[in-house]
């Protein structure tokens, strides 16, 4: 039998979801915003600056993209209640299931568009540079490093952003000590930057051959990459700069020329580093973006207003300062214990799956 009534109570919620989150994206701003984007992009001067026409490009494929989505959603909407009409009037079975099918993918496009509604803050919309970097428990702690870089990675491809690798150190027998990563889409560092802290493995070690069950620490960073000159300056007399080889696997340019860049911050200590870009130029740029990022993260840590916002306290990579626990071994369970969100599938949140994770925390903001 085709509950039609149930149908037609879950359509309601979810169009209630879509105005809800209509109304928080701001529409009628929206739309404002994108004719006096499109009026500057139709004067002769525009493309003669590309860096701003970049940008202005980029905000107008987001803005039509959300408009566009949500009034998507509003006419998928319309087609299941015409669906509805015509399973009161005729009962089909086939038409039945197919009525409910897209009920439930309406159902993930809406929740996914209210929570994309969260991202509020400054720099939500911004790109994000990750760094991970193994603490304490030596190989079993560096191959859990490579472990996290994996989950996220699959995380990011998911969600249809773009990774590249900025700097890449291996372990000593397994795994790596650290690696520093970009992430370019939209509201990258909005969905990451809950991500940050100290990440906790229970497991027996593959390591031990007594197999004994060890406890290993990691940490991830996440700063935003700021566009431009965005609000913030790095004075380059207080940057010291050094060139060496790039290591790895590389051609007969990479490994040939100095051209890996490590760029440190003298008054603070905060150290950035590229080494993936085949030019040292490049590598100059990328390592800026990255230092810049992480002066402002420090910096912004400085106003109590904003601490929670942009980063946080900085804890150090051991027992106690873990902000979420994947325990393998005595029982399969991954726990965060700022919301106390725990997902007894593994599997699925190590290939990547972290949207429960995530969505929690951010509703908590």
């Amino acid at each position: 039998m085709i509950d039609t009534e149930r149908y037609a109570l879950e359509l309601e919620k979810l169009r209630d979801t879509v105005d809800k989150a209509a109304d928080a994206l701001n529409l009628p701003h929206m739309k404002e915003e994108l004719t006096e984007l499109k009026e500057e992009m139709n004067a002769p001067e525009f493309w003669n600056d590309l860096e701003r026409s970049t940008s202005v490009n980029r905000k107008v494929s987001q803005i039509e993209s959300k408009i566009g989505h949500v009034e998507h959603l509003k006419s998928r909407a319309d087609d299941i209640e015409a669906m509805l009409t015509l399973l009161n009037e005729d009962p089909d079975e086939e038409m039945g299931e197919e009525c409910e099918s897209e009920l439930n993918s309406l159902t993930a496009d809406a929740d996914a568009l209210e929570l994309e509604t969260l991202m509020r803050g400054e720099y939500d919309n911004c790109n994000a540079i990750l760094s991970l970097h193994a603490g304490a428990g030596g190989t079993e702690a560096q191959d859990w490093t490579q472990m996290l870089y994996r989950m996220y990675t699959r995380y990011c491809e998911r969600h249809g952003f773009k990774v590249t690798v900025n700097d890449l150190l291996d372990g000593d027998e397994a795994g790596v000590k650290s690696v520093t990563f970009e992430v370019v889409g939209e509201n990258a560092y909005g969905f990451l930057r809950s991500e940050r802290g100290v990440h906790r493995l229970v497991r027996i070690s593959p390591f031990d051959s007594n197999a004994r069950r060890h406890t290993s620490f990691s940490s991830l960073d996440v700063a935003p990459v700021l566009e431009g000159e965005q609000d913030f300056e790095v004075n380059m007399e207080e940057v010291r700069i050094d060139t060496y080889r790039s290591g790895g696997a590389g051609g007969q340019h990479v490994n040939r020329t100095d051209s890996a860049v490590r760029m440190t911050h003298i008054p603070t200590g905060v150290v950035a580093q590229c080494q993936n870009e085949r030019s040292q130029i490049q590598n100059r740029e990328v390592c800026l973006r990255i230092l810049k990022g992480r002066l402002f993260e420090l910096y912004q840590r400085e106003k109590e207003e904003q601490m929670s916002d942009i980063k946080g306290e900085m804890k150090k990579i051991e027992w106690g300062s873990q902000i979420r626990s994947y325990v393998f071994q005595p029982y399969t369970m991954v726990k965060d214990h700022r919301t106390g969100f725990e997902s007894g599938n593994v599997d699925d949140v190590m290939d990547g799956n972290l949207d429960g994770f995530i969505t929690a925390f951010l509703k908590m903001q």
